[in-house]
């Protein structure tokens, strides 16, 4: 028993090395020099737990609810996860782009929940990032009631040039952040990288809990219905929005 339950942790380790990128049964199997049947029992029990979840059929596994329910991340919401994936995965079919569900805590924002695209060229982005430097987190920021926006300016400071130039100043991070919230949209490029964020909230009540992004690389930002895009990420919004009420 204390051999299977080792060899569960090192399968989960294994898995959060990396939690944006699906790993797969062989190439876990073959790092810890496991029988694929034998690992396969093992993250099949995993799955049924919610502590690893299967992207889909041979694309690997991620990090499921529960491993991130186990974090000191005491605003994980197991409900909320549950009302947007059937909403994300919808989201996904129709756009046929990555989808994030994130959480603000502290000075970060917190991916939860994922679906990735079918598209050859796709945008990861890593489950933890500063919330200025990803629109989901900017998103997060500019629903805070204003006197949580003041202790978060005072406690962290202005976002780095570099990454949000037009925020180099409180003046001009508050402008950004009204606009944001007038629009229930904030829209990030990623200078040098060529990546387009957009993020919108999702409310419980009059609450923002989350938010729900999509990235995707610039060239087929261009190309695509951007006023469409930004519908169906809201309605996608809109419907978990509803779920949670």
């Amino acid at each position: 028993m204390i051999q299977v339950i080792n060899r569960a942790l090192d399968i989960l380790e294994i898995v959060a090395a990396d939690p944006e990128k699906p790993t797969a049964l062989g190439e876990i199997a073959d790092a810890l020099g496991l029988n694929h049947g034998t690992c396969a029992n093992i993250m099949k029990t995993l799955v049924t737990r919610n502590y690893l979840e299967q992207v889909g059929t041979k694309k690997g596994y991620i990090l499921g609810a529960k491993s991130y329910a186990l974090t000191n991340n005491d605003a994980y919401r197991k409900d909320l996860v549950e009302a947007a994936k059937a909403e994300m995965e919808k989201l996904t079919a129709i756009t046929n782009e990555n989808c994030l569900l994130a959480i603000l805590n502290g000075e970060k924002r917190i991916v939860i929940h994922s679906t990735s695209a079918e598209q050859e060229l796709q945008v990861r982005t890593s489950s933890e990032k500063h919330v200025y430097d990803s629109a989901s987190g900017r998103m997060l920021l500019a629903m805070l009631p204003e006197a949580d926006i003041e202790r978060f300016i005072a406690k962290y400071g202005l976002p780095n040039p570099e990454s949000w130039k037009e925020a180099e100043t409180v003046e001009n991070l508050k402008k950004q952040l009204t606009q944001f919230k007038k629009e229930e949209c904030a829209l990030q490029m990623l200078a040098g990288r060529q990546v387009i964020g957009l993020a919108v909230p999702i409310q419980k009540g009059t609450k923002t809990v989350a938010s729900l992004s999509i990235y995707l690389p610039e060239y087929r930002y261009m190309l695509t219905d951007k006023t469409g895009l930004v519908y169906q990420l809201k309605m996608a919004a809109k419907r978990i929005s509803q779920r949670l009420k």
